[in-house]
């Protein structure tokens, strides 16, 4: 029997050929793994690799003005509230679990803010 899939939803923010950021709705595809045996199979992507992995902490209200991503990285909410805009001017909010691959490394970039509180970000770096 083949194993079992699964998919999880991640946003990605990229820049296009003229220099606009926009948000992508992405799903990831997970397959049945056992990762740690002795422990029961779970869910795993296909690996990325990374160059290192960083803690942010932004405290409440802070707020980056538009600009770009110093490196493609990959950013999940710990904890807090997010609010990103992107240069085409759309608006969204991320919450605890939620992820973003951060590509938008030229062009106009993206504003941050953190909302209701400070806001604690893992940012793994590509």
């Amino acid at each position: 029997m083949a194993a079992e899939a699964r998919k999880i939803n991640v946003t990605r923010l990229y820049t296009d050929a003229v220099g606009e950021s926009h948000f992508l709705d992405e799903t990831l595809e997970l397959q049945e793994a056992n990762f740690a045996p002795p422990a029961p199979p779970m869910y795993l992507s296909s690996p990325v690799e990374a160059k290192q992995a960083v803690f942010l902490l932004l405290p409440s209200g802070y707020f980056g003005d538009l600009h770009p991503a110093p490196r493609r990285q990959q950013m999940t909410l710990v904890n807090g509230e997010l609010e990103v805009r992107v240069s085409d001017g759309e608006v969204r909010r991320f919450r605890p679990g939620e992820t973003v691959l951060v590509e938008d490394t030229s062009g106009k970039g993206h504003a941050t803010k953190s909302i209701n509180g400070e806001s604690v970000v893992f940012v793994v770096q590509l």
